[in-house]
């Protein structure tokens, strides 16, 4: 007898069975290397192995939030050293941060560049945007999605 795959639901972390917020801690520790095995994982989070493994595939995490919020961000920018370090220097001043970067060849010594951001509750994609305009080397900032 095939079984049928679970529908998927979100839950609030509040009403899960703490094991479930512990397989999904041991697996956060996994991806970023903060663990070197799954064992490392579930001994510093206080579960068994076979709890983690009981679950692991079945829960994940939803990273998304609903206060985050993300833009892509299209530049034109002058070909010169460090006016795209300054562009990511700006987005880190203003506690953005960068989801994708895609920067393409110099054409009559302008490179245009998308960024996909996710930036914070405080900021607004047009504070953002201003922001940039003002650096030295950034011909053109539009916004091609985002608040």
């Amino acid at each position: 007898m095939d079984e049928k795959p679970g529908r998927l639901v979100i839950v609030s972390e509040q009403v899960l069975p703490e094991i479930i917020s512990k397989v999904l801690e041991a697996k956060r520790l996994r991806a970023r290397g903060e663990a070197a095995t799954s064992a490392e994982a579930c001994r510093a989070v206080g579960i068994s192995r076979s709890a983690y493994y009981k679950y692991k595939d079945q829960v994940w995490g939803y990273e998304e939030q609903l206060r985050d919020r993300i833009a892509t961000v299209y530049l034109m920018l002058r070909d010169e050293k460090g006016v795209l370090s300054s562009i990511i220097g700006k987005l880190y001043e203003l506690g953005a941060n960068i989801l994708t970067i895609n920067q393409n060849i110099p054409i009559d010594s302008v490179a245009t560049v998308t960024l996909s951001i996710r930036y914070e509750q405080g900021e607004t994609v047009q504070s953002i945007r201003s922001e940039l305009e003002r650096l030295s080397g950034v011909v053109d900032v539009k916004l091609l999605a985002g608040e």
